[in-house]
């Protein structure tokens, strides 16, 4: 039997998005056994088999598609002559999306950033906490859940995985030039969020920067900032607060990205 549990352990590590299929019943002549375990990637890349033919070219297809949805599903296969498939049983198998949740990519690690990690703790949300500053990023006030990375900004940006569902960016470090260069950057990529912490004078400033660099208005349009819901709020934790509340109302379906809808009342707020 092949070491599934060693691949899956591998693939997680990886952040990529991947489904795990488990056969979880049969019923008369089957090709493969209960347990039978398939690892599938979006890209069609898998592991393991539940015994191969048509049967499995349909499992492959319709993990990728819950993988798509990110939804887990339990499907039945009459193995008969749709299947191409003679052998006359029954398979149920159970799909499950591993990876598929919300990633954010915090970078700074100050006290609003600290106590963002804190807040999304328990939550959907993986959090990536960027600083190369060590006694910030390595803080025993950030959960040990939290990823941290304590290296410049470019240098994870340049091998994160950015996607257009998953991905989701707030900016908050200790210096105005170096959120310039990573927003600049930022809105280049895919991601579902783009964050900003600061006032409209802030944003205004740094949009009219990345306008005379030629920046395309669609990108630029898609920063947040300031960033959360109006609280009233100015303390770190209440500011962080108002942040996690805004991602999470995004990630559940009940905002739109930005662009879509006015930007909410500003909030008074700074990376440290």
């Amino acid at each position: 039997m092949w070491n599934w549990v060693h691949q899956l352990a591998e693939w997680a590590r990886e952040d990529t998005p991947f489904a795990v299929v488990t056969v979880t019943e049969c019923k008369g002549s089957t090709p493969a056994p209960p347990g039978a375990k398939l690892l599938v990637r979006a890209d069609g890349t898998f592991h393991g088999t539940i015994g191969g033919g048509h049967l499995e070219q349909l499992v492959l297809q319709d993990a990728r598609a819950c993988l798509a949805r990110g939804e887990a599903r339990t499907f039945r296969y009459p193995l008969g002559a749709k299947l191409g498939q003679c052998c006359g049983g029954v398979v149920d198998v159970f799909v499950e999306p591993v990876n598929h949740g919300p990633q954010l990519y915090l970078f700074g690690a100050g006290h609003v950033g600290q106590a963002l990690c804190r807040i999304l703790e328990g939550t959907p949300f993986r959090v990536h906490l960027v600083d190369e500053r060590a006694e910030w990023v390595q803080s025993p006030q950030v959960p040990a859940g939290v990823v941290r990375h304590e290296e410049a900004w470019d240098e994870f940006a340049s091998r994160a995985v950015w996607d257009e569902q998953r991905t989701y960016v707030a900016v908050m470090t200790h210096r105005h030039d170096v959120d310039q260069d990573i927003i600049a950057f930022a809105i280049q990529k895919p991601a579902r969020y783009i964050g900003l912490i600061g006032s409209d004078t802030k944003w205004a400033r740094f949009r009219q920067r990345l306008d005379a660099k030629g920046m395309p208005a669609r990108q630029v349009g898609r920063v947040q900032c300031p960033m959360g819901l109006p609280t009233g709020g100015k303390s770190p934790q209440e500011v962080a607060v108002s942040i996690a509340a805004g991602l999470l109302q995004l990630h559940h379906g009940l905002a739109q990205e930005a662009g879509a809808q006015p930007a909410p009342a500003p909030l008074l707020s700074s990376g440290e």
